[in-house]
């Protein structure tokens, strides 16, 4: 019997790999549904190669765009994620990967939670700031979480049969994106052009952008608190510029593990959908010279400064992490407007992060997704009234 599969966000960098990786064993999976924010050209060839007759269009003018100009063909069309219900109709998915950006995704996690075997998330804003509601979700259906992101695809690899609470030490590796060699007196000449050149990854815009000013780090390490119920200061992040050793756990019998890999997320994706160590995937040969060369080094706080928020960040999941992901979110894309600076992309995600009418949520857990939704609409109107 066919593996049911499915996968939001095929058409970003994460969904077109998961694509290729199931492209090898295409007869033994079933793409049950695909889905888009607006690329339909992309997602309708998708669902043609794979025989998907389910996709979702979240732009509305897309959407109506596709079902008139595709209406011979044997493909649904659905505008909302809350329309997975309808198109799963209590189907058990084997596998879903959740590869939406923005909070936007955290309402189809919660609602795939309760249909798949095993849930594949890599949208972080789903994970920092609505942790607690998948985590019950998870517990209630039985569903397996694998998480995504190489660092904590690597923890979780790591760990195997091992608990959490043995960890002494976690370190988070970041590239450093490119400013890593710049020298600070010169950030006030970096362009937009010069952020988006990231050294390893090729991504998305807003997800190098974070790369470029770290925060990116600061999100993975809040992450990796819920996800693996750690400390802060059980959390450290070391800049490594070849992105080849992904995390390191020193563990509390004085045993240390760290974990490597070629910077292609077609590796951890590939063992999240087999986890089975005799399935081959085709990779390079151990890279001896980076080995011999590890360069791990503390992250400079002087050249990237919002590594700083972690000391200021609540010990629960809060409704904080909301406004963080919002106010980060808000002033990346008015960088990438070129509407600020580089400098002060990162000074007005400290300013207003810090902001007293923001930091008394630090004490608020959210109790729903529409808390969750409804303060990130509230910060987004505050934020346009101050004229950024």
């Amino acid at each position: 019997m066919k593996k049911k599969i499915v996968i939001l966000g095929s058409t970003g960098s994460i969904g077109q790999n998961t694509l290729k990786i199931i492209k090898k064993d295409k007869k033994d999976f079933e793409i049950i549904l695909l889905s888009t924010n607006k690329n339909i050209t992309r997602v309708i060839n998708q669902a043609k190669e794979f025989n998907v007759k389910n996709i979702i269009i979240n732009d509305f003018k897309k959407y109506k765009q596709a079902q008139h100009k595709f209406k011979r063909t044997n493909i649904n069309f659905f505008n909302k994620f809350e329309d997975i219900n309808k198109i799963l109709n209590k189907k058990k998915i084997h596998y879903t990967m959740v590869a939406v950006t923005g909070l936007d995704g955290l309402k189809p996690t919660l609602i795939l939670s309760k249909f798949s075997q095993n849930l594949a998330i890599v949208n972080k804003e789903s994970l920092i700031c609505g942790w607690n509601l998948i985590q019950k979700s998870l517990k209630k259906n039985k569903t397996n979480f694998i998480p995504i992101d190489s660092e904590h695809f690597s923890i979780f690899s790591l760990l195997q049969k091992q608990n959490s609470d043995q960890i002494e030490k976690l370190y988070i590796t970041a590239s450093g994106g490119p400013f890593i060699n710049l020298a600070k007196k010169k950030f006030n000449q970096i362009k937009l052009k010069d952020a988006l050149k990231h050294p390893n990854w090729s991504m998305g815009k807003k997800i190098t952008i974070d790369s470029a000013t770290l925060m990116n780090k600061v999100f993975e390490v809040i992450e990796a608190k819920n996800i693996f119920n750690l400390d802060y200061n059980n959390i450290s992040i070391l800049t490594h510029p070849s992105s080849y050793i992904h995390a390191i756990l020193k563990f509390k019998n004085g045993l240390s593990k760290f974990l490597i890999h070629e910077p292609d997320m077609k590796i951890p994706i590939h063992n999240s959908i087999y986890q089975n160590p005799n399935k081959k995937i085709k990779s390079k040969s151990l890279n001896l010279n980076i080995l011999n060369n590890l360069n791990l080094k503390k992250v400079d706080e002087i050249k990237f400064p919002l590594v700083r928020l972690l000391k200021k960040m609540p010990k629960q999941t809060s409704l904080f992490e909301t406004i963080l992901i919002t106010v980060n979110d808000y002033l990346v894309y008015k960088f990438l407007d070129e509407k600020i600076t580089f400098q002060n992309l990162t000074k007005l995600i400290y300013k207003i992060s810090n902001m007293k009418e923001f930091n008394k949520y630090k004490k608020i857990k959210p109790k729903s997704v529409d808390d969750i939704y409804r303060l990130r609409d509230y910060v987004s109107l505050k934020l346009s009234t101050l004229g950024i």
